[in-house]
């Protein structure tokens, strides 16, 4: 009987941007091998586990894309995962695992499919090719583990080394018995600082520490101790009968370059060396693997297409709208009205996902088909919040998944169609990951933020400070490096709205460096700001609002973070009433929080998504508001008394939105945490008697941006 250790929960895991269509187990001599089905098409793509320190989430900046083409099957290792983690050296040979391939392969009904393998995967990819050729349509190993070359990996040199005691257990020494059990976190945070050398890698070495974690040392242990046939290499490698693809990074310190050069000239396959990268490619540079592998796996499959001459096309722009927040929806529109007034013959597609695409319908703008398949960023901001909080910085971070996905996305829309412009309205993938593939752009690009720089908040510590300070450099650094990526990039505001921060320890003044590398449009409206007099009372008529009726507006933004705020107000309406009697509260739930779930209150009026929310804002007596900083300056704009909470943790409403209100001297802030019911009834109450004095807002900020961005047309 197989000894096996008990399978732990799986830890909390950030948002995936798919989900399995098909998820099972297989056994094999009472080992259980959990495996996972995305999509369908042929051909299939089976990515393979690597050595059992990781599971099949090393995958996870390939499966989106690929499961949105073709059947992509994953499983975990034994030994890690959701599969068991025997005990016994035997149940880790390499023969065990390209029968749990196999078995996986019988299972999904996948007559056969192109192998992906990284590392050891590699050698249990060509264990199964070699052996079962009608099986495997394609193989493609990524930073080879395979025993060929002139030199010995160091893992394996480490392996033979094993039970030997060392000195010390620094450095390659932490790679034994002893030094498992002395420090096994401390071992995995030098093995995956090996295996990604990439500068600003943070992200990569974090996710794969957390997933060593999920295994134990006795697991892993038993896992080096499985039987690998290392003299039948160059004889499984003049077995095979399909196309190779060998991928290797040229600074990997895992699984030398020889390495994977000795199996191009065995296999006759194709050798792509990724000059400057590290062990685990795939992950550090999705985006230049991926294209490869879909050209290896499915070459002459790409999608027909019209190709019409350069001087008869009609100008076309592809428009990226953040679904962060419905404020980046309504500025889109305003900019892409006054880009039609200067190019009448324009084009615009949105790229644009929930709840942006409601803003976008109802103004009769024209979405992308392939918007249906992004991946949401939304959803993953409402599982990242708390009680009205959210840790702005680590949601991004955790995110990674969804905007590879998403950025995959992109690049198909852009094969297939010819634009002249590309507009992204802080769509961080785009903008990132076309600094990393700069190959990649084919149109003039517009890059569009209201806020620079990520910034730490004090609760963070020291560990905050550091990322985000890495994040920034990172982003300084490929400006620099390739300033011809961004065509315009346009600040939404003025240099003084920006912080009078420096990026991080050694790193430029945020606004110094901010006025030499953006152009400033100035506050951007979807609208009238500023009603007069007699405006503003027809429309409070024709909303319904009675003239001499004190309003309160309560609105939490397009996530779902806000429904916290929105049901203390809620709850302070009765002592609000008393100090101000008659006072008619609404309750605005917006698109992600269903306005069924508040309680019932009279004088309390809970409603879902308006439209045209904007015009209620606008001629209301006081609004109570999160610190988004969209509607806080339409408030401001419209010259409108408002309280407002930023988000807890979250440094954009904490840092960047405060900086700019209190330079309009607009607003009152509040603490959540501070503020009980009473305390926001007075609040409410002072409000609607203290006289706006806030510092005029520019009105003309959509037609400047258009205009910087018609120069590209």
């Amino acid at each position: 009987m197989t000894r096996t250790e008990n399978v732990p929960a799986p830890v909390r895991e950030q948002s995936r941007a798919r989900y399995p269509d098909r998820t099972g187990y297989v056994e094999r001599d009472g080992v259980r091998v959990f495996w996972e089905q995305y999509g369908d098409g042929e051909p299939a793509i089976l990515f393979l586990p690597t050595w059992s320190i990781v599971h099949s989430r090393v995958w996870k900046a390939q499966i989106p894309y690929f499961a949105r083409h073709t059947r992509v099957l994953t499983f975990d290792p034994r030994g890690n995962g959701r599969s068991d983690r025997p005990l016994e050296p035997a149940a880790y040979d390499e023969a065990q695992f390209a029968a749990d391939a196999l078995e996986v392969m019988d299972v999904t009904g996948t007559q056969n499919a192109v192998l992906v393998g990284l590392s050891l995967g590699s050698h249990r990819g060509l264990l199964l090719a070699a052996e079962h050729p009608e099986r495997v349509s394609g193989i493609c190993f990524v930073g080879a583990g395979t025993f060929l070359g002139p030199v010995l990996a160091t893992p394996v040199q480490c392996i033979m080394r094993f039970d030997e005691p060392r000195e010390s257990y620094e450095g390659w020494d932490r790679f034994s018995r002893r030094g498992w059990e002395r420090d096994f976190p401390g071992f995995m945070q030098f093995f995956f600082g090996q295996v990604f050398v990439e500068p600003h890698s943070t992200k990569q070495i974090e996710d794969s520490v957390a997933w060593g974690l999920e295994t134990t040392p006795e697991a892993l242990t038993a896992s080096i101790g499985g039987e690998v046939v290392t003299d039948r290499t160059a004889e499984l490698c003049a077995q095979l009968r399909c196309p190779v693809l060998i991928a290797v990074g040229s600074d990997d310190r895992i699984t030398p370059p020889a390495i994977s050069e000795a199996l191009a000239s065995e296999t006759g396959g194709r050798l792509l060396v990724f000059e400057g990268s590290g062990h685990s490619l795939h992950a550090r540079d999705p985006v230049r693997f991926n294209l490869a592998l879909r050209d290896f796996a499915r070459p002459g499959k790409r999608r027909s297409q019209t190709w019409p001459r350069a001087h008869g096309r009609a100008r076309r722009a592809l428009y990226v709208s953040s679904p962060i927040g419905l404020g980046h929806a309504w500025r889109d529109v305003a900019i892409a009205r006054e880009l039609r007034r200067l190019v009448p013959d324009l084009e615009i597609d949105w790229l644009a996902q929930d709840p942006v695409t409601r803003v976008l319908e109802g103004e009769g703008e024209h979405i992308h088909p392939a918007s249906s398949q992004l991946a949401s960023e939304a959803t993953h901001i409402d599982s990242e919040s708390r009680e009205h909080e959210l840790n702005a910085f680590e949601t991004y971070r955790r995110m990674d998944e969804i905007l590879v996905a998403n950025f995959m996305l992109f690049q198909d829309v852009v094969e297939e169609q010819p634009y002249d412009v590309w507009i992204g309205d802080e769509a961080w993938e785009i903008d990132y990951f076309l600094h990393e593939n700069p190959e990649c752009k084919r149109a003039a690009y517009v890059w569009l933020t209201d806020f620079v720089g990520w910034l730490p908040m004090a609760e963070g510590g020291e560990r905050e400070a550091a990322l985000t300070a890495d994040y920034n450099a990172e982003m300084i650094g490929q400006i620099a490096r390739y300033p011809r990526v961004r065509d315009r990039a346009i600040f939404i505001g003025s240099p003084e709205d920006v912080v009078p921060h420096r990026f991080g320890p050694g790193l430029p003044s945020i606004r110094e460096w901010a006025e030499q590398h953006f152009t400033f449009a100035g506050h951007v409206s979807g609208f009238d700001p500023a009603p007069s007099d007699v405006e503003r009372r027809a429309v409070r008529a024709e909303l319904g609002y009675g003239e001499d009726e004190r309003v309160c507006i309560v609105s939490a933004g397009g996530s779902g973070v806000g429904e916290h705020l929105l049901r203390r107000v809620i709850d302070a309406h009765s002592a609000a009433v008393e100090r101000v009697p008659g006072l008619r509260t609404i309750v605005v739930a917006g698109p992600r929080i269903s306005a069924d779930t508040f309680p019932r209150k009279e004088g309390v009026e809970v409603v879902g998504y308006i439209h045209d929310l904007h015009r209620h804002l606008a001629v209301c007596d006081v609004a109570v508001v999160h610190g988004g900083l969209a509607t806080t300056m339409e408030l401001t704009a419209a010259r409108r008394p408002f309280i407002y909470f930023p988000l807890k943790h979250h440094f954009e409403q904490q840092l960047h939105v405060r900086h700019r209100l209190d330079r309009y001297d607009a607003g009152r802030c509040m603490d959540i945490d501070t503020s009980p019911p009473d305390v926001i009834a007075d609040a409410i109450a002072d409000e609607l008697v203290r006289e706006a004095h806030c510092q005029p807002v520019e009105t003309d900020g959509a037609r400047r941006a258009a205009a910087l961005i018609a120069e590209l047309l």
